[in-house]
């Protein structure tokens, strides 16, 4: 990651020359430093080349599946990947999640949301290679050392499950986390049954509730779950 002085590089990978061009002038005026390519080549080539603080990834690729860039840069190393999938590739953004992805936003989308998920996918790592085991979001505060959670300042009752549940989302705070992925963390296996999870999510949702209006606990349909990153 560069110095706080210094813009976060994110590689653009991005088939269409004038969504490509669009985001490069969008993410440039937010204060980033986009480098952009067109082909999976391309890309991985520049990936070597400037190490970027992050990646958005298009997964329609005219010269390789963009899910095989994801499983070579995960290979790599931890560099936040946020993907770019269509309205209705559902399967490939859950299989994009279990390979490795952080993110993904979906086309057509908004600039202000693509910019807020580039963001947490940036403070996600700069938390990853901290030290402090403490994760906030609205009036809620998980000290995952202390496996505590408050509201407001008063202890929430949580179940082992209800706690390991939020604390797999809290570590991916901001991104979504796929039902395997969740069952895999929290059950031991993908193949447990995913009305256990949907249960589990159901009781956290009323415990957590919301912050600013926003729900803390949000479900994306068919793909997974995430726990929102709010301002206190």
């Amino acid at each position: 990651m560069t110095d706080a002085a210094d813009p976060a590089t994110v590689l653009v990978v991005e088939d269409d020359a004038s969504l490509n061009a669009a985001l490069a002038a969008t993410l440039k005026a937010a204060g980033f430093r986009p480098v952009t390519a067109r082909t999976a080549a391309e890309g991985l080539r520049w990936f070597a080349h400037y190490a970027p603080d992050l990646v958005l990834l298009d997964l329609g690729l005219p010269d390789r599946d963009g899910l095989t860039v994801i499983a070579e840069i995960r290979a790599k190393g931890q560099t936040p990947i946020v993907v770019l999938s269509a309205r209705d590739a559902e399967a490939m953004k859950v299989e994009a999640l279990d390979l490795g992805a952080d993110d993904y936003v979906q086309k057509p989308f908004g600039v202000e949301e693509l910019l807020a998920r580039l963001r947490a996918g940036l403070r996600h790592a700069v938390q990853a290679r901290g030290s402090a085991p403490v994760v906030r979001t609205g009036d809620v505060e998980i000290d995952l050392g202390a496996r505590l959670v408050t509201k407001a300042g008063e202890a929430l009752k949580l179940s082992p499950k209800e706690y390991d549940l939020l604390a797999e989302l809290a570590v991916n705070l901001g991104r979504t986390v796929s039902h395997k992925g969740l069952l895999r963390a929290v059950w031991g296996s993908e193949r447990a049954d995913i009305q256990y999870l949907r249960v589990y999510i159901g009781q956290l949702r009323q415990k957590l509730g919301s912050a600013g209006g926003t729900l803390l606990l949000v479900s994306e349909p068919g793909v997974g779950y995430r726990l929102a990153a709010v301002a206190p």
